[in-house]
């Protein structure tokens, strides 16, 4: 079953730690519970998401790497 995608950040080819930067800017603009897919190139960004939902609440519900990218998928953490 596919997960519904609220939002889309394209981070590839940025490095560490722009990614999460962005990511932190994007699912500011969510609402609680939303999906945001992130798509990276930067293999330090798998250890960067982990520690990042980790940290602020949000549910890292997908980490695959296909060819040379990996996809996160967050579900934003309800305030």
């Amino acid at each position: 079953s596919a997960i519904a995608v609220d939002a889309e950040l394209d981070a590839a080819g940025l490095r560490c730690p722009l990614p999460i930067l962005k990511t932190r800017r994007a699912l500011a603009g969510l609402q609680g519970g939303q999906v945001l897919r992130v798509i990276t190139t930067d293999p330090d960004s798998v250890r960067d998401f982990e520690s990042f939902s980790q940290q602020l609440g949000h549910e890292l519900l997908e980490a695959r790497q296909e060819a040379d990218r990996f996809h996160f998928l967050l579900r934003k953490r309800a305030d």
